[in-house]
């Protein structure tokens, strides 16, 4: 038992040594920023429209190197990972002096990595190197170098890229953050680029999916009961509701399958009469600018499977149906 307790306080002091080693080297980065950093930002943002971010680096670089490639593309910045073995065999090809070479080298001496920057260079491609030495061959021969500097890797024998390719990471980050922020980014086109996760159907807003036009039956609130029931069972998509409005157009209610149900209890002469008396009247409504999760969470609350989208002088825009979010948002709660 004395054993396991060691053990176990063993390993939470190492894990802990090695956060406090990484963090402490980020902090201390942060306070070398310089102009390289910033002339590297704008330097992508002039090849926004028509180039690419070449990523580049052999081993934990390169892993790395990856991720910040695909975070470059998250964004809308274009840019595609491609090893250094792969380009010295053919695929250096890939590169134009249109694009940018984003390069990962701890050292900067990486044997593959310096074979490349001749071709690179006769092509005209700008480079950009992330580095912790700044007088490396690598930096010696980039247009720009972000230094990250010399850090103790963490670990008990400090050999592990750890520390380093931590630092490389964050760079990347910090890349891309500045990128969103001077293109001006909003959430609306962040969404564009993450139409299938989670990301951004949480961004989607009301409009995007609210039934309108013939997928929407909007009728008179002075209309028989049997008179809407034959309207909105015709309606394409089957919205299984009826929004009603008055003379001005403005909603007063809505008539749905679940009030359909409840008008059965009463015998069959209810067809008759005028839908006015047995519609919802304070039917639920949203905004079309309102996040589609939030309204999701309305209907939900409510119990409700419809919810008119609606204007600010109350008058019918759309019609949300709670299979409209459920194909958006999986597992929503209904």
């Amino acid at each position: 038992m004395l054993t396991s307790l060691r053990m176990n306080s063993r390993i939470i002091e190492t894990a802990k040594s090695v956060l406090r080693t990484e963090a402490q080297a980020l902090h201390d980065m942060a306070e070398t920023l310089d102009d390289q950093f910033v002339s590297a930002v704008k330097a992508i943002l002039e090849i926004e429209n028509h180039g690419h971010v070449i990523v580049s680096g052999m081993g934990k670089a390169g892993l790395i190197g990856t991720k910040i490639s695909a975070t470059l593309a998250s964004i809308g910045t274009a840019s595609f990972f491609l090893h250094p073995a792969e380009a010295l065999h053919g695929d250096l090809g890939r590169y134009r002096k249109n694009d940018i070479a984003l390069i990962l080298s701890n050292s900067g001496e990486t044997e593959e990595i310096i074979k490349t920057i001749p071709a690179i260079r006769s092509i005209g491609c700008p480079i950009i190197s992330i580095t912790a030495v700044p007088d490396s061959n690598l930096a010696k021969l980039s247009d720009l170098t972000i230094a990250i500097g010399n850090s103790n890797e963490a670990g008990s024998l400090g050999l592990a890229p750890t520390t380093s390719t931590c630092k490389m990471l964050a760079i990347g980050d910090a890349l891309a953050m500045c990128l969103m922020q001077e293109k001006g980014m909003s959430a609306k086109d962040f969404a564009f680029y993450h139409p299938g996760g989670n990301l951004g159907r949480a961004l989607v807003k009301v409009s995007e999916l609210m039934r309108t036009g013939e997928e929407m039956c909007v009728l008179s609130d002075q209309l028989s009961l049997q008179e809407v029931i034959k309207s909105y069972s015709a309606t394409k998509g089957r919205p299984g509701a009826a929004v009603l409005v008055n003379k001005s157009g403005e909603v007063t209610g809505i008539f749905t399958d679940g009030d359909l149900r409840r008008c059965l209890d009463h015998g069959i002469n209810f067809l008759s009469q005028s839908v006015s008396s047995v519609m919802g009247k304070s039917p639920k409504s949203v905004h079309p600018d309102l996040l589609a999760i939030e309204a999701l969470k309305v209907m939900s609350q409510y119990k409700i499977d419809q919810i008119i989208v609606m204007s600010d002088d109350l008058k019918p825009l759309g019609m949300l149906d709670i299979q409209d979010i459920c194909f958006l948002v999986p597992g929503a709660p209904v």
